[in-house]
């Protein structure tokens, strides 16, 4: 744009003489200067009118895009772009949150933080580490605490890491490692160091693992909630769960254990953070090369169940703007009873691959017909295939009114 006003600047200074044939001298013609320096103007105004039509587009998308924290949940909120270096998503992203398993990445990082220049892992600790970190194992989490320090762990890595926000377990629960004050900001820091500074045995070994992460964590909690759930690999992450949540029904077959207690009211006052209320938390990355970092830690209202809790978490971590996520294919649909089964094909007959936690919502790619399911006064022959379990569940489970689910394709079909 300056140029093109120092150019029309230029026309109402200078006068060009060129010679014509016979002598005669070209005369600059009237009104020229003033011609150029209004159509100057006029472009000017152009471009000023488009580039406010861009940010208000640019405003409305990122208006779409921001978080959508449903009723009754708190949530705290960091979303980070390591290619462009800023932040899409910050919701009270300093608040303190009750980390449950998400501070075994601390525990991680502090065994290994002085063990290079190779930084070999012993097998018995290997043995501990890898369940801990893919399936969030509390047997291993405990035994670090208890030989390393417990709540000396947390003022080692508060410091090396620069964490604002994370603090100890308060007096009297020290002994409760997911009692550590954590927020979504120190958390993405902690990613943060681990993919740009952390060395290269020490990246690999946590980030493999995380990228390892398995549906049916070490106490039979379905931990693909949030992140897993909501966007298509590449993914890694460390999830958190606490609360009176019941007990995991996840995998096959198996008895089925508790989550982590809440404490009691009392200790809400002395610890400055809320450990009464259900927590979940998800947290990792999204991408190809780790693009962003996501931080979400949410807290429900008492009685909040384990499935209600994984579903409003799950369309949180949809509505947030994180670059590189690629969304997966089919609808979402809500889901009721308990110990719903889901199966290898779409009859009782065939075996089971997991129960899906009482009312979570679940994406579904395609539908089919096969064995007739009857719950009084129900019946339905159609059957759902859900592509991020590998299985099938009965429509009839499925909240909608008709037997055929509606806008999704027959398996083997085109989608509509």
């Amino acid at each position: 744009m300056r140029i093109l006003l120092r150019g029309a600047a230029a026309l109402a200074t200078v006068v060009t003489v060129a010679a014509l044939p016979g002598g005669a001298a070209a005369l600059p013609r009237p009104g020229t200067a003033a011609q150029a320096a209004q159509a100057a103007q006029a472009a000017q105004a152009a471009q000023a009118a488009q580039a406010a039509q861009a940010a208000q587009a640019a405003q409305a998308a990122q208006a779409a895009q921001s978080a959508q924290i449903p009723d009754g949940v708190t949530a705290g909120v960091a979303v980070f772009d390591r290619r462009a270096g800023t932040f899409t998503e910050q919701v009270d992203e300093s608040a303190r949150f009750r980390s449950a398993s998400v501070v075994k990445l601390l525990l991680t990082l502090d065994f290994l933080w002085n063990r290079g220049p190779g930084y070999t892992i012993p097998e018995a600790d290997r043995a501990r580490l890898e369940p801990m970190l893919r399936g969030s194992d509390d047997d291993a989490a405990n035994h670090y605490w208890s030989e390393y320090g417990g709540s000396a762990i947390i003022d080692r890595m508060t410091t090396r890491l620069g964490l604002r926000d994370t603090a100890p377990p308060p007096a009297g629960y020290e002994g409760y490692w997911g009692y550590t004050a954590l927020s979504a900001r120190d958390t993405v820091a902690v990613y943060r160091y681990i993919l740009d500074k952390a060395p290269a045995p020490v990246r690999d070994f946590v980030m493999d693992n995380l990228r390892r992460s398995t549906r049916c964590a070490s106490d039979r909690f379905d931990q693909h909630f949030g992140i897993a759930g909501s966007f298509d690999r590449p993914w890694a992450v460390k999830q958190g769960w606490s609360g009176e949540y019941g007990k995991g029904t996840c995998g096959a077959s198996g008895a089925a254990a508790e989550a982590e207690p809440a404490a009691a009211p009392a200790a809400r006052a002395a610890a400055g953070v809320d450990l009464t209320r259900p927590a979940l938390h998800t947290t990792g990355t999204v991408g190809a090369d780790d693009r962003t970092i996501v931080a979400v830690l949410t807290l429900h209202p008492v009685g909040t169940s384990y499935g209600k809790a994984y579903t409003d978490l799950g369309r949180l971590t949809r509505s947030l703007n994180v670059p590189g996520g690629a969304r997966p294919a089919g609808a979402w649909f809500g889901t009721w009873g308990e110990f719903v089964n889901v199966r290898k094909g779409p009859a009782t007959a065939d075996a089971r691959v997991t129960q899906l936690p009482a009312g979570v919502e679940v994406l579904v790619g395609c539908q089919t017909r096969g064995q007739v399911v009857s719950v009084p006064p129900y019946t339905n022959e159609w059957w759902a295939y859900l592509p991020q379990y590998g299985g099938y569940i009965s429509n009839i489970y499925i909240s909608s009114p008709d037997n055929r689910l509606p806008n999704v394709p027959e398996c083997g079909s085109p989608r509509p």
